[in-house]
């Protein structure tokens, strides 16, 4: 065989190779992909059966009627109405009170120079090393010392502290040359005028990222949502839907409608803003690596 023949026939066998390499690599994808969105497929089938037809024995990936029943108790025999509202309320206020005082934090970190700044800045990086289950005790004693318990206030304060995000807002405020806030300086913009004129617009796409993720965040945050809202009034939904029994036992299609309701909201967001909401993940997880 002639030498470019040879070549050419080296070159199609590694071009085969690498074929079958990624199909086996789809196929791998494809059944991982399998195994992480069952349970949900099996959350929305179980809430769409009777409970008679979920307590049968075998298995049934499909109802055998479509059923609604579950989706008219949890809308007429819950609070659901109220935990919605409660959960958009407090998850905006959340987002915006991160979204700001991060953005203000990050600018007096990047921009300004005072007495003590590295050493906020290390204990900010510090605030990693401590999960936020250690701190639910002193949260909720002093929630209860200010009387803020079972109210928005109490849901709200402990969750508007996120490192991650002044972090990420201070590596982009460093990239910004000074020039520009000299020159606003020059032109009589104070230091909020700057950041809400200047730095914030050239950083719009990263803010929304933080700002549809943390607002994701705080719409699926249970842990202290539970402790604080002890009444069905002041209850998110993820912790509204624990509230969803009856006097005979478990009913499971109740329980997946609720789970269905409560995630939808936020599968709707992340379909509609799927590549801001990828974005901030990798800004966060490029941040913690």
């Amino acid at each position: 065989m002639t030498q470019p023949g040879a070549a050419l026939a080296e070159r199609f066998r590694h071009d085969r190779l690498i074929d079958i390499g990624g199909i086996i690599l789809t196929l791998v994808t494809f059944a991982f992909a399998l195994m992480a969105i069952f349970p949900i497929y099996w959350a929305v089938v179980t809430s769409f059966k009777s409970e008679t037809e979920v307590i049968a024995s075998g298995i049934s990936l499909w109802p055998s009627q479509i059923n609604t029943e579950a989706y008219q108790h949890i809308w007429n025999n819950t609070n659901i109405g109220s935990w919605y509202i409660n959960s958009l309320v407090t998850s905006s206020l959340i987002t915006f009170g991160v979204i700001v005082s991060s953005a203000g934090c990050a600018y007096a970190l990047s921009q300004l120079d005072f007495p003590g700044r590295k050493i906020i800045y290390i204990l900010i990086l510090a605030c990693f090393m401590v999960p936020m289950q250690a701190l639910i005790i002193n949260h909720f004693v002093l929630m209860a010392q200010f009387k803020l318990l079972n109210t928005w206030a109490g849901i709200i304060l402990p969750q508007l502290v996120v490192p991650v995000t002044i972090i990420v807002y201070k590596q982009f405020f460093d990239s910004v040359p000074r020039e520009f806030r000299e020159a606003a300086q020059m032109d009589g913009a104070g230091h909020f005028k700057t950041l809400f004129r200047i730095y914030l617009p050239m950083n719009w796409g990263i803010t929304s990222a933080l700002a549809i993720i943390t607002f994701i965040g705080a719409w699926n945050s249970f842990l202290w949502p539970f402790l604080a809202a002890t009444g069905e009034a002041t209850m998110t939904v993820p912790v509204g839907i624990t509230q969803v029994k009856d006097a005979y036992g478990i009913v499971y299609a109740r329980l997946m409608a609720s789970a269905v309701m409560a995630g939808l909201p936020v599968a709707t967001v992340f379909l509609l803003f799927q590549r801001r909401v990828t974005q901030a993940i990798m800004l966060s997880a490029g941040v913690k690596g």
